[in-house]
């Protein structure tokens, strides 16, 4: 098989007030032409790990190839093939939409015909063409979003990193975005994308590595992943914390792992599902617990995540792995620039 992106090996520290290790021997590979979904937390690792593939940082040890490229020795070359929207969007309030894609055109050093073309192009089909002569400052969240996308294939990347695209937007924003990625995919992009959203990495992601302190925990399909989970979730609703506490006890003698309890609600995965969820019921019934709802369902990505690392996913960034802020302001706006790849001139 042909891979576009390889990661082996990779290690990354952070040094600073408190020392953080961001990356500790990270390895993966995508397809070409597929999603590859980097799952995890804050500080797990996913933007160190996007930010060295991208040329904006250097590893500390292991290697990276990007189209058979190394990223270290190649990086002008590198960000010359690439496109990265990252979790700022990296375009200018103070000029329209398509000033903003025109400018991306010309840092790229596309001609004027070219850029003047492509930047009405990306704006039907990212629609905006109605706000394409409006300053940026009047676009929505959403909008500025789908423009930071469009400004990162300006140059027609066949390889795309999206670093947490969907942060913040609404969910027919995000919707319309996960369209965008899939079409792209369709046309025969490899995107790596970094995501906390467990329903997007289930709908785009043909494989997913998921990280956590900085080290790869799980490597598979969405389906794989979720298939080692057993057939089915038994989630019970209880009406205080002490029966919430009670029953997790019963229910772990029914159950493929050990269950979960989030509040009054307790989740356990089962092989058995039927079978399972008459035993669970027979022993509550015979300690007088009566739940408030009692669902079997099949496991998603969220319950993957959280048997592996014994939490739930949560928004925001991954900034917690630089322990430095000004480094985080700086790794920002370099992050900008790499959305906008150049085909010359050394990133600091």
């Amino acid at each position: 098989m042909q891979y576009t992106i390889e990661a082996d090996g990779l290690k990354k520290t952070f040094a600073g007030k408190h020392e953080v290790r961001a990356l500790d021997g990270v390895s993966f590979a995508v397809a070409e032409g597929t999603v590859f979904g980097l799952l995890g937390p804050n500080g797990s690792g996913k933007t160190t790990a996007v930010r060295i593939l991208t040329t904006i940082l250097r590893p500390d040890s292991g290697t990276a190839r990007v189209l058979g490229y190394d990223v270290a020795k190649k990086a002008p070359l590198v960000r010359s093939l690439i496109g990265l929207a990252g979790q700022y969007a990296a375009v200018d309030e103070n000029l329209t939409g398509r000033e903003n894609l025109q400018m991306v055109g010309n840092l790229n050093h596309l001609p004027r015909s070219m850029v003047v073309a492509r930047a009405t192009e990306l704006l039907e089909q990212f629609n905006l063409t109605d706000a394409g002569d409006r300053p940026l400052k009047t676009y929505s969240g959403g909008m500025r979003r789908r423009l930071d996308l469009a400004a990162a294939l300006v140059a027609r990347p066949t390889v795309l990193f999206l670093d947490e695209p969907t942060t913040g937007l609404d969910p027919q924003s995000r919707n319309d975005l996960w369209e965008v990625i899939e079409s792209l995919v369709g046309g025969g992009t490899t995107v790596l994308l970094t995501t906390q959203y467990l329903e997007e990495a289930d709908r785009l992601a043909s494989n997913l590595a998921v990280l956590d302190h900085g080290h790869v925990i799980a490597e598979g399909t969405p389906t794989e992943l979720k298939s080692e989970l057993g057939a089915t979730v038994l989630e019970v609703g209880l009406d205080t914390l002490d029966h919430a506490r009670r029953t997790a006890e019963l229910l772990a003698a029914v159950g493929s792992h050990a269950p979960v309890t989030n509040g009054t609600v307790v989740e356990v995965t089962v092989d058995d599902g039927p079978t399972a969820a008459m035993a669970g019921l027979r022993a509550l019934d015979q300690e007088g617990i009566t739940p408030t709802s009692f669902t079997l369902r099949e496991p998603s990505l969220d319950d993957v995540f959280l048997a592996l690392t014994g939490r739930r996913t949560e928004g925001g960034d991954d900034d917690t792995e630089d322990p430095d802020p000004g480094g985080r302001r700086r790794s920002r706006r370099r992050a900008a620039t790499a959305a906008m790849p150049v085909a010359t001139g050394e990133l600091s």
